[in-house]
């Protein structure tokens, strides 16, 4: 697993809330008896392009549903992680595209529990771009550290120019 100490304590919080939660348990199993129960359909999002598998029947994705595909790659990454959180974690990613795209991610450093990514995409960043240098700090580094995504954007884009 990627080392960021931030998203292992925020393992360890979502764990322990849920595990002490009786309150939580009881709302969760009030709400699955009503969404038993319930005629109307489950609202549903239009799937992201280039994205395809087995839970997207049909061109939509379904509020809380996950790629298979998705929570086997991130168990294969986080073994002992709760499924309830890696399901969270899955519908985020795939919202990035498809399973290569977002491995790519992790492979350059960002933990599949990390939601960044979809803000660093956002700003133009690609995961190649994570471990190029900015002076002494790789781009992750400067990430890491608190730099703005836009900011380290602007920096690779300069470096850019400065070497053409």
């Amino acid at each position: 697993m990627v080392d960021d100490s931030g998203v292992d304590e925020l393992l360890r919080q979502w764990t322990s809330e849920r595990a002490q939660d009786a309150e939580l348990q009881e709302t969760n199993e009030l709400k699955a008896a009503w969404l038993a129960e319930a005629t109307l359909a489950t609202p549903s999002i239009p799937a992201p392009r280039g994205h395809s598998g087995p839970a997207t029947g049909g061109g939509l994705l379904a509020g809380e549903d996950a790629d298979p595909a998705y929570l086997a790659a991130m168990r294969r990454r986080l073994p002992g992680v709760p499924d309830s959180l890696l399901a969270a974690a899955a519908s985020w990613w795939q919202l990035i595209g498809d399973l290569a795209e977002a491995e790519q991610w992790w492979d350059a450093g960002i933990s599949p529990l990390d939601q960044r990514a979809l803000e660093y995409r956002a700003a133009g960043l690609r995961p190649a771009d994570l471990s190029r240098r900015l002076g002494p700090l790789t781009v992750l580094e400067h990430l890491r550290r608190g730099s703005a995504p836009a900011w380290c954007v602007a920096r690779l884009q300069r470096q850019r120019r400065d070497i053409a």
